[in-house]
């Protein structure tokens, strides 16, 4: 009989779920017992990606918290926004564990969350249980919590890349500002015309300025390393590759600091947490260094003639900013080794 943690996943069709999928083929305690799909039940999951031929081949099932439980002991959501709100107490109800990769609990006014996503809330109650679960900065609280919100992509790479000099007082929070750039996986795998190939190949575009529903997510976290309220410019930018996310932070020095003395900060604070990686000086880090990987590559760069710091921070979208980042979150909930089927060589080139 098997010893291993059984999985289920909601939302295996999309991007998150299906590099769930692939992640967890290499898990050493952790199996998929069953993968779900509300829109597309009772269909083979090859239908949708044949490249799981030979690999998994079963039917989706439909969303039953009861025909869940009877499957698995934790149960991942990579459903769009709004869905998981719904979903998630009937879940905690039956006795499964959760880790929801979609927004919907992670923010924990829900005045706040219904003026940046345009849904209904969650009910408060959940929003209180739910752990944020940026792994290298509140893993502690992760460890053998029933109900973790995966942070979202932009804001991993971004408060990775900022938390260790805003909490140590070496920039000024109020002059922060972000602009960051995603490949259009991160868009999800319905079609728009936003990410239609004529419309994006050769293309570089800005978007939602001003309105990104991840802003309150980062000002958020920031607010509780700063230790009071942290307002950000953050500009986000569609570029036409299929993964990764590429963070650059810009911000008013405090104090007499060096590149060197960032370099060291951050090693420091991130010692023992395998998967941030920070560059030695004069090197910084791009997507390509990070792709199919758990890690998080920062560099460093300070200005002595204009007093700034610029920060660099790269993800992969699909993995540090989602279902990799979920399995790290997994593996603190169960009391094990963090990157247990993390440990993944960045595809190069």
């Amino acid at each position: 009989m098997s010893t291993k943690v059984k999985i289920a996943i909601i939302g295996s069709t999309g991007y998150g779920g299906v590099e769930l999928i692939r992640l967890l083929a290499s898990h050493p305690l952790a199996e998929i017992t069953s993968v779900i799909s509300s829109s597309a039940a009772g269909t083979p999951i090859t239908e949708g990606y044949p490249h799981l031929l030979g690999i998994r081949e079963e039917l989706l099932d439909d969303v039953d918290p009861a025909a869940i439980k009877a499957k698995a002991d934790v149960v991942f959501l990579g459903t769009p926004a709004g869905v998981a709100s719904k979903l998630v107490p009937s879940l905690l109800e039956v006795g499964l564990k959760v880790i929801d990769l979609s927004g919907d609990f992670r923010l924990k006014s829900p005045a706040l969350y219904e003026e940046w996503y345009k849904k209904p809330a969650a009910d408060e109650a959940y929003l209180k249980q739910a752990v944020f679960g940026l792994a290298e900065i509140y893993g502690d609280q992760v460890v053998n919590a029933p109900f973790i919100s995966n942070p979202g992509c932009y804001p991993t790479a971004t408060l990775l890349g900022l938390i260790p000099a805003v909490k140590e007082g070496w920039i000024d929070p109020a002059t922060i500002i972000i602009d960051a750039k995603s490949g259009v996986s991160g868009a999800g795998r319905g079609a728009s015309l936003g990410t239609h190939y004529s419309e994006l190949n050769e293309n570089l575009k800005a978007y939602k300025l001003n309105k990104h529903q991840h802003i309150p997510e980062i000002e958020m976290v920031l607010s509780d390393a700063a230790n009071k309220p942290v307002v950000t410019t953050f500009t986000t930018h569609l570029v036409p590759m299929t993964r990764g996310i590429m963070s650059t932070m810009y911000a008013t020095l405090q104090g007499d600091r060096s590149t060197n003395d960032f370099i060291e900060l951050y090693r420091s604070y991130y010692e023992g947490r395998k998967f941030v990686r920070i560059r030695p000086e004069g090197q910084w880090p791009s997507t390509k260094e990070v792709w199919g990987s758990n890690y998080c590559d920062i560099g460093f760069a300070v200005d002595e003639r204009t007093g700034r710091v610029t920060i660099v921070s790269v993800i992969d979208n699909l993995v540090k900013g989602a279902a990799g980042q979920a399995i790290q979150n997994l593996n603190l909930m169960m009391g094990w080794d963090e990157t247990l089927g993390l440990q993944f060589v960045p595809v190069y080139p």
